[in-house]
């Protein structure tokens, strides 16, 4: 892997979007609005499902290279494992929200932490995957309150989110200190932990997450896996996330018909966020092996004296 080459698109990328973020920072202190409305909910709802889900779709890639998965049989199976882990996460919502929201809160902060670039210390990471989820709760309690109330219950939310803000009024100055630490080394990547931070503190939460899970996560996730797939073509890799993102609106669709009972807002916040939790949890377990690994193609390694002989 042509590390420097592939360096410049990311790097591309996250001034872009440290742009958008602090410029959207802005407009959101200017507008003075909010995104909890039925309209805001259904775009940002869409911008998701369009824009952000996608990357996850992509995951047919990492299962060909990883498990070299060639015959209809094998990808059977590995769809199945794939919708049976979705559907566990769904099932815990189910019977235990609460518990649901901290674990999604949890692995989510965790996958977000793989966004910066290689090199970046652990404490920074942490810090920087759990602001989008944490930072909201400093000016914009009350709305965090209302969205997570459709998740787990008003009740529920309402004795969460003292803990939630009192951590954020925490995790803010070690986050800001992280940013001048990093600033010494790469002024970039402090400028996109930064852009974060501003975006996650003043922007509504709805917009913040839409705009840094389609801006950075997926954006920054679609990157590394073009560079991952080798000579996948582009066309290649609309093909491998077509039937993924079919499935994911049907299933959109169904969950959309077992939830009318519910109101607008209601539904739009569950089908969201319980579907992107049931759909990170494969999608980790199967990309965080690759992540760690430091997004070296070639993973799974020959065993034995063949791979002696080739080392050689």
């Amino acid at each position: 892997m042509n590390t420097a080459k592939f360096m410049k698109p990311l790097r591309i990328q996250g001034l872009a979007f440290s742009v958008l973020a602090i410029t959207s920072a802005i407009f959101a202190v200017v507008w003075g609005g909010s995104f909890s409305n039925q309209t805001g909910l259904i775009l940002l709802a869409t911008l998701i499902l369009l824009l952000g889900v996608p990357h996850g779709a992509l995951d047919t890639i990492f299962a060909y290279k990883l498990y070299d998965l060639r015959k209809p049989t094998d990808w059977i199976l590995f769809t199945l494992i794939y919708l049976l882990l979705a559907a566990l996460v769904v099932a815990v919502w189910w019977w235990t929200p609460m518990f649901f929201l901290i674990l999604f809160l949890l692995i989510s902060a965790a996958h977000f932490s793989g966004d910066p670039e290689k090199g970046t210390p652990l404490l920074t990471r942490i810090l920087y995957g759990g602001s989008i989820l944490v930072l909201p709760a400093l000016l914009h309690s009350g709305e965090v309150d209302r969205l997570f109330g459709f998740l787990v219950g008003m009740a529920p939310a309402s004795s969460l989110i003292p803990w939630i803000t009192l951590l954020a009024w925490i995790w803010l100055p070690c986050a800001v200190l992280s940013v001048i630490l990093t600033a010494w080394s790469d002024w970039l990547a402090a400028l996109e932990i930064g852009a974060v931070l501003v975006l996650s503190v003043v922007a509504p939460p709805l917009l913040a997450f839409t705009l840094f899970f389609c801006g950075m996560h997926s954006a920054r996730h679609i990157l590394r896996t073009i560079d991952y797939s080798g000579n996948f073509s582009g066309r290649l890799l609309a093909l491998s996330a077509l039937l993924p993102m079919i499935g994911v609106l049907a299933i959109s669709v169904g969950a959309w018909e077992f939830l009318k009972g519910k109101s607008l807002d209601e539904r739009i916040v569950q089908i969201v966020f319980v579907g992107l939790a049931a759909l990170t949890v494969p999608h980790m377990a199967l990309v965080e092996r690759v992540r760690l690994s430091g997004w070296i193609k070639d993973v799974a390694k020959p065993s034995g004296p063949e791979s002696k002989t080739n080392e050689k």
